[in-house]
């Protein structure tokens, strides 16, 4: 098994910065298809981007040229710099990984974009 811890959410302004970070109880580099989601009351689950271990990243196109998605084997943690933050981006943010192919969720943070 492993668990999936993230933090970093919080209230910003509109056009604002959040880091958001994704800690993994083991190596990061045996977790597969790593990624971020997200959920707002009432609609399901969205994929917002992924990496893959050699580092190649995907964005949704509603947050690409915002949005930055990273693993960092040093730190053990992959990180979701997000930018330009709209009121559209207020969401609970999930962080996913796949391990001896099964998939992992972490419990979610929230991120509020209002002023």
């Amino acid at each position: 098994q492993v668990q999936l811890v993230e933090s970093g959410g919080g209230l910003v302004q509109p056009g604002g910065s959040l880091r958001l970070s994704c800690a993994p109880s083991r190596d990061i580099a045996v977790i597969r298809g790593m990624g971020w989601y997200r959920q707002t009351p009432g609609n399901s689950r969205e994929w917002v981007a992924s990496v893959v271990s050699g580092g190649a990243t995907n964005y949704a196109d509603s947050v690409k040229g915002r949005f930055t998605i990273r693993r960092d084997n040093a730190d053990n943690k992959m990180y979701l710099q997000m930018n330009s933050l709209k009121p559209e981006d207020t969401a609970v943010y999930y962080c996913k990984g796949v391990y001896r192919n099964r998939d992992y969720w972490g419990q979610g943070t929230q991120v509020t974009v209002s002023s």
